[in-house]
């Protein structure tokens, strides 16, 4: 079942995320987020949801604001997570799919992911759910001594 996240599902959210940080440049972040991290960042996302099956969360999805002037403010950078124990279940699309629609219904007019590379798997995913490959930035992100390019995707909604 796909919810709104609350608070109290922010010490899960934390631990499906924390290994994409210790152990990956999927993302930029050097030291995991606790719990409390997670409820502030949930406050001020658009949109936070979970995938909970059997009382478990298997994922979560979110939209944050892109930038900050107030000319972006139709625009929505979007995240989606999936324990490392429950992929390959269509927990990802799942999520995604219902947050795209979900911020579509707020007004959101563009929705941007970036990624690092190189990561087929998660480009290809995001052009199957309608984005767009639309640039790269070299060398904007440093971790575990390697340098490593963004991608940039977007999609109308």
């Amino acid at each position: 079942m796909i919810r709104p996240a609350t608070a109290a599902d922010a010490a899960r959210i934390a631990e499906i995320y924390a290994p994409h940080v210790t152990d990956s440049a999927i993302s930029f972040e050097e030291s995991p987020p606790d719990a409390v991290e997670i409820v502030r960042r949930m406050e001020k996302a658009h949109l936070w949801l979970v995938d909970e099956t059997d009382g478990v969360i298997g994922g979560y999805a979110y939209g944050t604001p892109w930038r900050s002037r107030h000319a972006y403010r139709f625009t929505v950078e979007t995240t989606v997570y999936v324990a490392a124990e429950r992929h390959r279940r269509g927990i990802g699309r799942r999520l995604y799919e219902e947050l795209l629609e979900q911020l579509g219904a707020l007004g959101f007019v563009t929705a941007v992911a970036g990624i690092t590379l190189p990561n087929d798997e998660s480009v290809e995913f995001h052009r199957a759910l309608g984005f767009t490959y639309v640039g790269t930035f070299p060398k904007v992100g440093y971790k575990f001594d390697t340098w490593y390019d963004t991608g940039w995707l977007s999609r109308l909604l």
